[in-house]
C-alpha cells in the first residue's frame, strides 16, 4: 500500500475537528477541547500547543496574527480527558496584542504558553535563503510508505492517523540510527488534506506538525533513533516565530540542526521554507532525552 492509497482527507479532518474549540458560556475567554488518540495514551504536545494558540487567537482583535509563541510543557496530558483552555489578556496595544494560555486537566496546567500577535505592517524585509541542494519532495520517500508494511501498533497508527505526509531527505530514523552522526536533517512535510483559508489555523497547524520532528537531530547526532531500547524522550519547551504567511497544505521544508545536548536535555532548531524558498518560520525546542545507564 502506498501513501496515495491511504485516506488522507480523513486524517486531516480529524485534526481540524479537535482544533475547533468550544467556548465556555459561563466563563469568558475559556474554551474546551478534546484530544486525538495516541498509542501511549498521552496528549500529543503539538496538539495542545496548537489548541492553546487558537484559544488565544479567539480573543484577539481582527487583523492581528501570531508572530511569536513561547510555551512550556508541564505535565503529560491524558487523551481520555477534556482539556480546558484559560486565556489571560495581557495587553492590547496599537499594533501588538499579548495573551497567556493555560491548558488544564484536573485543575492543573499541562502547558503554559504566551503568544504575541501583530497587525500587518511594513518595514525592513530580508531573509535567509533555502539550501539549494535539497531534492524535491516527489523524489523523497514518504514515511507513510516506509511504515505502511510494518506490523506494529505504532507504525499502523502513524500510517492510518497521521495528518501530515513527512519525507526525510536522506532517510528517516524511525527504524534505526542514521549512518552518520550529524545533528542536521531536512524534512519535507505537507498536510494530507486541504485546510481552510484561515491564516491563524495554518500557523497553528505549523506548530502542531513541527513537534513530530524537532528533536530528531538530537537523536541523529547522538547515534540514536526512535527505536533505541529504553529511550525516554519528551518535549520541555517550545519557541516559534512566524515571519510570513504560510500554508501547511503546500509543501514546506524543515532545515534542522541540534547545537547542543547535555544534562539529559537537547536543543533542536529549525527554519521552515516554502517550496519556492521563502522563509516562513523559525523554531526552537528543548527536549528531555534519557537512556538506560
Amino acid at each position: 500500500m502506498t501513501s496515495e492509497q491511504l485516506p488522507p482527507h480523513g486524517a486531516t479532518e480529524q485534526v481540524l475537528g479537535i482544533l475547533d474549540l468550544l467556548p465556555d458560556p459561563s466563563a469568558p475567554d475559556t474554551f474546551t477541547g478534546s484530544s486525538l488518540p495516541q498509542p501511549n495514551g498521552r496528549v500529543f504536545g503539538g496538539q495542545v500547543l496548537a489548541q492553546s494558540l487558537l484559544a488565544a487567537g479567539r480573543t484577539i482583535p481582527d487583523g492581528r496574527l501570531p508572530h511569536s509563541m513561547h510555551g512550556y510543557f508541564l505535565r503529560a496530558g491524558d487523551v481520555r480527558e477534556p482539556i480546558g483552555f484559560a486565556v489571560e489578556r495581557l495587553r492590547d496595544g496599537r499594533s501588538f496584542s499579548a495573551r497567556r494560555t493555560h491548558a488544564l486537566q484536573g485543575g492543573v496546567p499541562i502547558l503554559s504558553m504566551i503568544a504575541s500577535f501583530q497587525e500587518d505592517q511594513g518595514g525592513i524585509d530580508y531573509a535567509d535563503e533555502m539550501p539549494t541542494d535539497v531534492p524535491a519532495p516527489e523524489d523523497v520517500r514518504s514515511a507513510l510508505d516506509l511504515l505502511s508494511g510494518i506490523d506494529h501498533p505504532v507504525a499502523k497508527f502513524w500510517t492510518q492517523e497521521a495528518a501530515f505526509d513527512v519525507r526525510h531527505v536522506g532517510g528517516s530514523i524511525y527504524l534505526g540510527p542514521a549512518p552518520s552522526h550529524l545533528g542536521q536533517q531536512a524534512v519535507w512535510f505537507r498536510s494530507r488534506g486541504p485546510v481552510p483559508d484561515d491564516q491563524l489555523l495554518h500557523r497553528a497547524l505549523l506548530a502542531y506538525a513541527c513537534d513530530q520532528v524537532l528533536l530528531e537531530p538530537i537523536l541523529r547526532r547522538s547515534g540514536n533513533s526512535w527505536v533505541t531500547p529504553g529511550l525516554s524522550i519528551a518535549s520541555l519547551d517550545h519557541a516559534m516565530w512566524w515571519h510570513r504567511d504560510v500554508r501547511v497544505d503546500d509543501w514546506l521544508l524543515y532545515v534542522q540542526t541540534s547545537p547542543s545536548a547535555q544534562g539529559g536535555r537537547g536543543l533542536g532548531a529549525a527554519r521552515v521554507f516554502t517550496r519556492e524558498g521563502v522563509l516562513v518560520a523559525s523554531i526552537a525546542q528543548e527536549g528531555m532525552l534519557r537512556l538506560p545507564a
